[in-house]
């Protein structure tokens, strides 16, 4: 089933979607009017607190257009479909813990519900502490090949900001700290026929949203994913 406006699916997931749409938390994104309805962003936390925080997207009447969707879609939905496609792709996201949409009185309801990224920070966080250069180059470089393996695959974010970038540093050998890098928010996300449009608008946000980030860095990042485009897709490995 590509959607969940079949009346089966809605009736039959009720319960459980009213579970998480009357659940309470903490609004870390408070509901704001857009796209012709809501959407808003809770923290809930768990009883058992050796498990991760979730993130709960509610969204009302909260729609995009497309040939597809004439008469709109919930963009949660897409979201969906895009960490979907990213976790095909080996780039990681959020892990969805529960994703549906239903119809009620005629208006969209939907629910997007997500772990908490355990000890990632965002690109725009890690930036406000000082780092070694050396450690800079290595973490936009591992960005540049994520965002590269995206954009190779034809999907463009939508909302490249660096506060939608997240890295975690671990231990590595000799010294050397692995980097994962993961992205979220990617309810404006899209595929484009070529993904040299895709990477031309995300790297594009990127540096017009760089907020604390010095540009000597931007220009590091940008020259990484110009070099991870061309390169082949093996030296990609995330």
């Amino acid at each position: 089933m590509n959607t969940l406006t079949s009346h089966a699916a809605v009736q039959s997931s009720t319960t459980h979607f009213d579970r998480w749409w009357n659940s309470s938390g903490v609004w870390v994104e408070p509901a704001n009017q857009r796209r012709g309805g809501e959407s808003g962003v809770q923290l809930l936390s768990h009883r058992d607190a050796s498990h991760p925080p979730l993130y709960c997207k509610r969204q009302v009447g909260h729609l995009y257009r497309s040939l597809l969707h004439p008469l709109g879609r919930p963009t949660v939905l897409r979201e969906r479909d895009a960490y979907r496609a990213m976790a095909r792709l080996g780039v990681r996201t959020p892990n969805i813990v529960y994703c549906a949409a239903r119809q009620q009185a005629d208006q969209w309801q939907a629910l997007l519900v997500t772990e908490a990224l355990h000890d990632y920070l965002s690109l725009s966080q890690w930036y406000e502490t000082e780092h070694a250069p050396a450690l800079r180059s290595r973490v936009l470089t591992q960005v540049a090949m994520t965002l590269a393996r995206m954009h190779r695959a034809g999907w463009q974010h939508g909302c490249c900001y660096p506060k939608h970038i997240f890295i975690k540093l671990q231990p590595g050998e000799a010294g050397v700290p692995q980097v994962q890098v993961a992205v979220l928010d990617l309810e404006k996300s899209r595929r484009r026929w070529f993904g040299k449009n895709a990477a031309r608008h995300d790297m594009s946000q990127v540096r017009r949203h760089r907020g604390t980030i010095p540009e000597e860095d931007i220009g590091l990042l940008l020259r990484a994913h110009r070099q991870a485009m061309q390169g082949p897709i093996d030296a990609l490995g995330l």
